[in-house]
């Protein structure tokens, strides 16, 4: 309970003193986690949107793997990332192993799917005849799905949500493809480890809060504009 607590004070020291190092921590983490969410939305919201709308061979096929994909262990993620990316891969000319772009492509393999089978299953529960309606009411393919995405975009956002959350807490695939590395690919899950290996209990809850405080302020703001974009 005292390492708790200490952890807690720890935390607060940190963070009113605005410690250098555990800030570039903390924003390494956050851009990395929201770059990752960015490029999974605009992977995952046409792919989920493309699975809900169209029927075409081997539909249910991408279907499985998207929904499969959503519960795959990230250190098998970080496996393939690392074997794509290690200087002996097919990508290993490009030098990415052990950056933070790295860490980006592994978070994207991660949250894709997750942000693909929401938005599919979003999508798909919009009333049918919505779809019929707004074709005939004069508006094209495009303006349709558009339209229909407006209509989803409560569920959508808790998609978005539900890729940061995956991505931001996510340890395995982020520490084998980015390495922990102080002062380049060292970010608060991968911290938090480090200081419990070396003992620095109060040091390593002290990040654990910054982390929860930190998805919780994210996911404060992502709440808000569902709420206010499901009260309008």
């Amino acid at each position: 309970m005292d390492a708790i607590i200490a952890g807690f004070k720890q935390a607060i020291v940190l963070l009113i003193h605005g410690d250098p190092q555990v800030i570039e921590i903390t924003l390494l983490s956050l851009r990395v986690s929201v770059t990752a969410v960015l490029v999974s939305m605009l992977l995952g919201m046409p792919l989920g949107t493309v699975l809900a709308l169209t029927r075409f061979p081997g539909r249910n096929l991408v279907i499985s793997a998207v929904n499969a994909g959503m519960g795959v262990p990230p250190v098998v993620a970080g496996l393939a990332v690392f074997l794509v990316l290690a200087r002996s891969g097919p990508l290993g000319d490009f030098q990415l192993i052990y950056t933070p772009a790295a860490m980006i492509v592994a978070q994207v393999v991660i949250a894709t799917p997750i942000v693909a089978g929401l938005s599919m299953a979003a999508v798909q529960q919009l009333p049918p005849k919505l779809r019929l309606q707004t074709l005939g009411l004069g508006a094209s393919r495009l303006q349709m799905v558009w339209r229909l995405l407006m209509e989803a975009r409560l569920p959508l956002l808790a998609a978005i949500m539900a890729g940061f959350g995956g991505v931001i807490s996510e340890i395995g695939a982020v520490l084998m493809v980015g390495g922990n590395i102080l002062n380049q690919t060292r970010v608060l899950t991968t911290a938090t480890v480090q200081m419990t290996r070396m003992g620095q209990l109060d040091m390593a809850i002290a990040l654990s809060v910054i982390l929860m405080a930190l998805i919780f302020a994210v996911n404060l703001v992502l709440t808000w504009v569902q709420q206010r974009s499901g009260s309008q």
